[in-house]
């Protein structure tokens, strides 16, 4: 008799047909305790082409976890699945933390090591090093915080009307670049958000990733591979430009529009998985091996030979643990999540005065367009000048009563290239004698530059009685005081004043900071600060 036979004489053992009803049952729960950050994921896949293909990465990972089922054996002992249950451990707390602080992309990730922490608890540290790459894979599948995919997206634009005016200009084609407007004189193409390349770039990553997973060749060539993903999608999303602006100028911009636009995109991303095959083909050639392309990507065949049936299940103390821990997650996610979020009350901007001191104000408004991306709660912008000095300032306030997923402050740091504007100079200055909420305010300093034309630009981020100058701060406090104080609003001030030719930049700074010092004031009744009075509620 073997030691494998005597052992299972010795450990109980759960009928094979039992493991798909364990596992069905951890994830229903591990389902239902993380379903409000699961259901704001399946809906950024369904409505943010962008992740599009986020319903495909957690059918591959389980379909190659499934291939080799026949190499998975349950712990036999407790102690071997304590690394796995410190692990759920730390997801569920990280869950309920994100879910408290209105953080999805928290949420999110967290389901994802609470998931994995349960792999190590049924099958220890073996099979987690088994089922590391799929469990990894996952991450593909998670939406990025809006900051960080605006923030992308804007540098994204910027590089890519770069390279395709380049091309354009090779065709002979006059054509002048301003921001991410690419100016063919009769027509103009803005290249927005859609055209920033992410739509190529995210599917393409995690198909690059598998390959560069079942590629056989040395870590660098795989490394080469996934990375390649990024100056592929640059260079032919610039490409994709390029094309469509020779054709608009030669056919006009209905080339630009509609059916044509997407199908141009859809053989971009086809030739982007052409030429990661290719690079492929020349690696397997410098290996010697000089494979076709259909087998440069191959499951190994070991993967899924013998286990004509399913493998048992041993019984020990980390399962009843394992389901203790889903139980009393999924009852005690009952009450976390009905928390409600506090809504301050406050003046809305529709009354913000347009005399101040000695300014006279004109309003000015934001095209539905760009508000359907910021996604504010409420908004003001007002043109103020001083009739005897001819000074103007731009004022622009947008408040958000809630900064959930797709809907935070915008950092203007990123979106003033847009307008084919330099940022020549940034800074950070504090201004003592301004005070908001009894503090003094300090705000992000940025000299801009366009052709002839410069300015002066303050802003900050006023977040619950908070002056803050950096945006990942923000993010920081925004969890902190979700946590604390149950609230997420806040708002993004900025301040714009053109700079006269000849005029010393000290000038333009005393106009500003004697600008907010008059309308400092007023501010309080429109932006709530740390403590408030009157408070409303509304679900999350």
């Amino acid at each position: 008799m073997t030691t494998l036979d005597q052992e299972s004489l010795i450990t109980p053992t759960i009928n094979p047909a039992y493991l798909i009803a364990f596992w069905s049952l951890l994830l229903l729960l591990l389902g239902y305790t993380f379903r409000v950050g699961l259901a704001e994921m399946v809906s950024v896949w369904i409505n943010v082409e962008e992740y599009g293909h986020g319903f495909f990465i957690p059918v591959i990972s389980g379909y190659f976890i499934w291939l080799r089922r026949n190499e998975l054996v349950c712990v036999r002992e407790y102690k071997q699945s304590l690394p796995g249950l410190v692990i759920v451990l730390l997801g569920l707390i990280l869950g309920i933390l994100g879910n408290l602080a209105t953080l999805k992309t928290i949420e999110q990730y967290a389901f994802i090591l609470t998931l994995t922490g349960l792999f190590l608890s049924v099958y220890g540290l073996k099979g987690g090093r088994m089922a590391a790459v799929p469990l990894f894979f996952l991450l593909f599948m998670v939406p990025f915080p809006s900051f960080i995919l605006n923030n992308l997206s804007s540098k994204l634009q910027l590089v890519s009307s770069w390279i395709g005016v380049e091309f354009i200009r090779a065709c002979d084609i006059m054509v002048y670049l301003e921001g991410n407007v690419i100016d063919l004189g009769v027509y103009k193409l803005q290249v927005v958000d859609a055209c920033s390349g992410l739509r190529y770039l995210f599917p393409l990553a995690s198909l690059s990733f598998l390959c560069a997973w079942l590629f056989k060749g040395p870590f660098w060539q795989k490394a080469l591979i996934f990375l390649s993903s990024i100056p592929l999608t640059i260079f032919m999303n610039s490409f994709r430009i390029g094309v469509i602006g020779v054709m608009v100028q030669y056919w006009g911009t209905e080339m630009a529009e509609g059916f044509l636009h997407d199908f141009e995109g859809w053989i971009i991303f086809m030739a982007c998985m052409v030429l990661l095959f290719i690079e492929m083909w020349l690696f397997s050639k410098l290996n010697g091996r000089g494979l076709a392309m259909a087998d440069l990507v191959r499951i190994p065949e070991e993967w899924g030979s013998g286990a004509s049936k399913l493998p048992t299940i041993v019984y020990n103390k980390s399962l009843l643990v394992v389901l203790l821990f889903a139980f009393i997650s999924a009852s005690a996610s009952q009450f976390y999540q009905g928390r409600q979020e506090i809504i301050p009350e406050r003046k809305p901007f529709l009354n913000f005065p347009l005399t101040v001191a000695n300014w006279q104000g004109r309003n000015d408004y934001i095209e539905q367009k760009y508000l359907d991306e910021l996604k504010l709660t409420d908004y003001v912008i007002v043109n103020y000048a001083q009739p005897e000095t001819s000074d103007t300032v731009n004022f622009y306030i947008a408040y958000f009563q809630s900064q959930r997923t797709g809907a935070s402050v915008h950092s203007p740091k990123s979106c003033i290239p847009g307008d084919g504007w330099q940022i020549t100079s940034f800074t950070q200055r504090v201004l003592p004698e301004i005070k908001l909420d009894g503090l003094p305010i300090e705000v992000d300093r940025a000299i801009i530059e366009k052709g002839d034309s410069r300015q002066l630009v303050y802003y900050w981020f006023q977040q619950r009685g908070r002056s803050l100058t950096n945006e990942y701060l923000v993010k920081w406090y925004l969890f902190y005081d979700a946590i604390t104080m149950n609230r997420t609003d806040g708002t993004l001030i900025r301040l714009v004043t053109s700079v006269k030719p000849g005029e010393d930049l000290e000038k333009a700074d005393q106009r500003l900071q004697s600008f907010l010092k008059d309308i400092s004031p007023q501010l309080p009744e429109y932006i709530p600060g740390k403590i408030v009075d009157s408070k409303t509620l509304i679900t999350n």
